[in-house]
């Protein structure tokens, strides 16, 4: 389990910008060191331990780019067609013994290695074969045309993946290149997950009158999964700041991330912090972001703890600013802030100098072809239907004061956020 310091978190000072928040997360939350071996059909989305150095040239052999004919490049016609007596045939796959004469011209195809003297390669539509099965080939080819030389994309011993890496398809694709069945990762995060509050229950629970379905406890495991993490959904804890205490000491002996939503205001019926206070040490992180301000992170027995608010637009934006940062520096890999994407506001908006607001909008091509951005036509961090109903959101400043139809703004994917 990781194991973290009691003041790990004790930023202290005013409220914290959604910048400073990320880097603080970075620098003081070591991954877990625990590793494994997994097949390549299970790497997808793990994070790679150590360095992976090619042990072969890519290609690992020079090889013609086209199906065509392959020549020596000093015989290269000149000023004027010439024709070549074709010696062989070359497929993918297989090879030929022996050097390509002089003055000869060998059939080749894609992917086949080049026979030894030939280095150009004439594309199989540019030439002709004549009455006596001889190839014309025509002038102005430069040598060395339509060729892979060995090492062309990746030279043996490169590192070509380094640690930290959380492996795409591509690079699934690069490893099996190489030749290798299996790569050391990291181990899986292992998240324990909590909602909070008398007034939720399970989906196919009974519900009193005064009662809502638990909705973030599986927004926040979804989101988590998609991060590789393992969760243990551990259900709701009821407002009561013994139980709540006890639960989070029992899960910080078996987890390296404790995940709560609701309870971490200052109402009077919001006992997460003073239960995390009475098992470990919490810093009530309150950050300079909308929705989403009040944020708990702290630690328990060694193990981070990060309270999310209950609302679920604002547990939604917190978990992008806070959770997923802090479960990627656990995890071994970087933070890569997503970039926003250019687009004209179709909407007005106001807000306060020093935060930063993210609101909810929907793209649609406007009548000149430009991308606008459309607001959702309600406020409140509570509407799930303005997550669902929408295409992303738009960032805004902490300099920003309003916005204007007109203006350009940025826009991010929800694809991007998770």
């Amino acid at each position: 389990m990781a194991q973290l310091s009691d003041d790990c978190f004790a930023f202290g000072g005013p409220m914290m910008s959604v910048d400073e928040a990320v880097s603080t997360i970075a620098s003081r939350v070591e991954a877990v060191a625990d590793t494994e071996w997994v097949d390549l059909s299970e790497a997808d989305g793990r994070i790679l331990s150590s360095d992976i150095k090619a042990p072969l040239a890519l290609p690992p052999f020079t090889n013609s780019a086209v199906d065509g004919y392959a020549v020596r490049s000093a015989d290269l016609p000149r000023d004027k067609e010439r024709s070549f007596p074709v010696s062989g045939r070359i497929q993918a796959g297989s090879s030929i013994s022996g050097a390509l004469a002089v003055g000869q011209a060998i059939r080749i195809f894609t992917g086949a290695p080049m026979p030894a003297g030939a280095d150009t390669v004439f594309m199989q539509e540019d030439v002709r074969l004549d009455q006596s099965g001889k190839v014309v080939l025509p002038p102005g080819l430069k040598a060395g045309a339509n060729v892979r030389p060995v090492g062309e994309d990746i030279a043996e011993g490169h590192a070509a993946l380094p640690a930290g890496r959380r492996l795409r398809p591509q690079d699934i694709a690069l490893i099996a290149a190489f030749g290798l069945t299996r790569v050391e990762v990291r181990r899986r995060l292992r998240v324990a997950v909590f909602s909070t509050g008398n007034e939720v229950v399970s989906p196919g629970a009974p519900r009193a009158g005064a009662q809502l379905f638990d909705s973030n406890r599986f927004m926040l495991t979804a989101l988590l999964k998609r991060l590789g993490c393992e969760v243990s959904d551990l259900g709701i804890l009821r407002d009561d700041r013994a139980s709540l205490a006890a639960a989070l000491k029992d899960a910080s002996s078996r987890h390296d991330l404790i995940l709560t939503s609701g309870g971490v205001s200052t109402g009077e019926e919001d006992h997460v912090k003073a239960a995390v206070e009475s098992v470990g040490t919490l810093v009530l992180w309150r950050m300079a972001i909308k929705p989403g301000r009040p944020v708990a992170m702290g630690v328990i027995g060694g193990t981070p703890f990060i309270g999310l608010p209950g609302n679920p637009v604002a547990s939604f934006v917190t978990f992008t600013y806070v959770v997923r940062p802090t479960v990627l520096a656990l995890a071994g890999t970087a933070q890569k802030s997503p970039v926003p994407m250019p687009v004209r506001s179709a909407f007005t908006y106001a807000k306060k100098t020093g935060r930063r607001e993210y609101v909810r909008v929907s793209l649609r091509m406007a009548d000149d072809g430009v991308l606008e951005a459309v607001k959702f036509p309600r406020e409140g961090a509570g509407l799930l239907s303005s997550l669902v109903d929408t295409d992303g959101l738009v960032q805004l400043g902490e300099e920003v004061t309003s916005i204007k139809p007109g203006q350009t703004v940025g826009f991010l994917d929800y694809g991007s956020l998770i």
